[in-house]
């Protein structure tokens, strides 16, 4: 090949953000599942690009009514085994198709309350995060990236800054009790890469518990920075989940400035602040088993993170 020939390089193509509503009706008592789904394939497309030759071309329709059809067929026990079980079987049923990468974010609901007892049958949305997960597969290799997004989280004190240092530049006055506010954007990376041993585990509960143990020391540790209260928060689970092999977190300063009411003749002992959304400082990190095999491939294309 002489030098400077254009070639193709990494590629993938699929259907994006399938909104699918799964009602599950088998008792009287019925579930819901809110999700948007995401398939690409990873494989030999070079002739489409090339020349235009769709022959190997699993068309992205195709990919659509693939996922509808598995929620019916397949149901919906949680997002991981869900996109584990569409990887498998593009992976296994197209011989050129060497891979690809599907992701679900699931969107919570609650049941409406009447008489004070959650209705069999009606479901309000709730304002909470948004859960995440990204499968990826290359043959027979799989990695699973749970997570969620959209977590605001504020502690109204048990937060302080300072000891930073100072230049021409810095008008910022350091404190030993601030708001801490900021919106959590977390991936955690699942140790096994073996398709029979992730299905084996419970990722409802495992997600249920790592959110709550990233919260609860979100609340718990008297923070000096954002950046030692991410650290913490990634130790926690690693810590407590032997599943997991590392965590990512992304999260921004959600600012509040104490107002000065002076000017009105009003004091303001810490209570009245501007909820500023913009520019903000954004703190992100890894938290990882020391020694422990890094996997870049579970991260590619997953956005957000360091």
């Amino acid at each position: 090949m002489a030098a400077g020939d254009i070639i193709l390089g990494a590629n993938q193509y699929g259907k994006a953000e399938c909104r699918l509503v799964r009602v599950d009706r088998d008792t009287p008592v019925h579930r819901l599942t809110d999700l948007n789904v995401t398939a690409q394939l990873r494989g030999d497309f070079a002739a489409c690009h090339t020349d235009g030759d769709n022959s190997q071309v699993v068309a992205t329709d195709t990919q659509k009514n693939t996922v509808y059809a598995f929620a019916r067929e397949h149901g919906i026990a949680d997002p991981e085994t869900f996109l584990m079980t569409l990887g498998a079987h593009f992976v296994d049923g197209f011989e050129w198709v060497d891979g690809g990468r599907w992701e679900a974010e699931q969107f919570s609901w609650e049941r409406i309350a009447v008489d004070g007892r959650p209705h069999d049958h009606s479901f309000v949305r709730t304002g909470q995060e948004v859960r995440t997960t990204v499968v990826q597969k290359d043959g027979d290799t799989t990695w699973v990236v749970s997570g969620l997004k959209d977590c605001t989280v504020l502690k109204s004190t048990g937060s302080e800054f300072h000891g930073f240092p100072r230049d021409r530049y810095t008008t910022l006055g350091e404190t030993d009790d601030r708001i801490m506010a900021t919106s959590v954007t977390a991936g955690w990376r699942y140790a096994s890469t073996d398709a029979a041993e992730l299905a084996a585990l419970d990722f409802d509960a495992l997600y249920t518990g790592i959110r709550d143990t990233m919260l609860a020391t979100f609340a718990d540790v008297h923070s000096l920075a954002l950046q030692q209260t991410l650290f913490a928060m990634g130790k926690a689970v690693l810590e407590q989940y032997d599943a997991v092999a590392e965590v990512k977190l992304s999260c921004p300063n959600k600012h509040h400035f104490l107002v000065d009411l002076a000017p009105f003749g009003l004091d303001n002992p810490g209570e009245v602040f501007f909820a500023a959304d913009r520019p903000y400082g954004l703190i992100q990190a890894t938290i990882e088993r020391e020694g422990a095999p890094a996997a870049p491939q579970a991260w590619a294309t997953v956005p957000g993170f360091a």
